[in-house]
């Protein structure tokens, strides 16, 4: 792990794709990935909507953690869940543009303390968003400003625990009367699932998987 930064930088895309595409017909990842989604009725798809999140590897000297949020359970979506710094795409915003701003008014995390890696795959949820990721390097001194509406708490989880697949873990649930298969990394009273542990499993999968 203690190439990280190399190897992240060797792995991820440089630039986000096109919007039309990011929207495109199908997204390289997405809830789907364990058991395809397949609406019974494709006419009861969401609309997509893009979205961005900040994959926030802060780099301490000591090993780099990723900082994620658990939302507050008053949301319309994924309340109570945890999650990356992130959220709708304004019109004409960039993914980055997105996750930054997001990050800052979410957590309080200045755009100054991160340097933007680069892209990991389009991830698309059942609940109709596709969603890019943006790996940020984030350097240590950032003082968090948790914004109560919509992030109930901030913590960090060391990078190396998150890019271990022994700890990638597949649970089951049953979603619209059906039974799903999902990812799943629980880590010290915190359930890291759905979306955002399928997308920790991209970034696996991309950056460490070879290692």
């Amino acid at each position: 792990m203690n190439d990280y930064r190399s190897r992240i930088l060797a792995h991820v895309d440089p630039a986000p794709p096109p919007l039309e595409v990011m929207l495109g017909p199908t997204a390289p990842r997405g809830d789907g990935d364990l058991a395809p989604l397949d609406w019974v009725d494709r006419d009861q798809r969401p609309v997509l909507r893009p979205a961005a999140v900040l994959v926030p590897v802060v780099e301490y000297p000591d090993q780099p953690k990723v900082l994620l949020t658990r939302r507050s359970d008053n949301l319309g979506n994924h309340a109570g869940q945890v999650a990356f710094p992130g959220g709708k795409m304004d019109p004409g915003e960039l993914p980055a543009q997105t996750a930054l701003r997001e990050a800052d008014e979410e957590v309080g995390l200045q755009s100054s303390f991160v340097e933007i890696a680069g892209y990991l795959d389009t991830y698309e949820t059942g609940t109709g968003f596709r969603i890019m990721p943006v790996v940020g390097f984030v350097r240590p001194g950032f003082t968090l400003r948790i914004q109560d509406a919509e992030v109930a708490e901030v913590f960090e989880v060391p990078l190396s625990f998150l890019m271990n697949p022994l700890n990638h873990q597949r649970h089951r649930a049953t979603w619209r009367g059906r039974e799903r298969e999902y990812y799943a990394m629980p880590y010290n009273g915190h359930y890291i699932w759905g979306a955002t542990a399928g997308m920790l499993k991209n970034m696996y999968d991309r950056i460490f998987a070879a290692q």
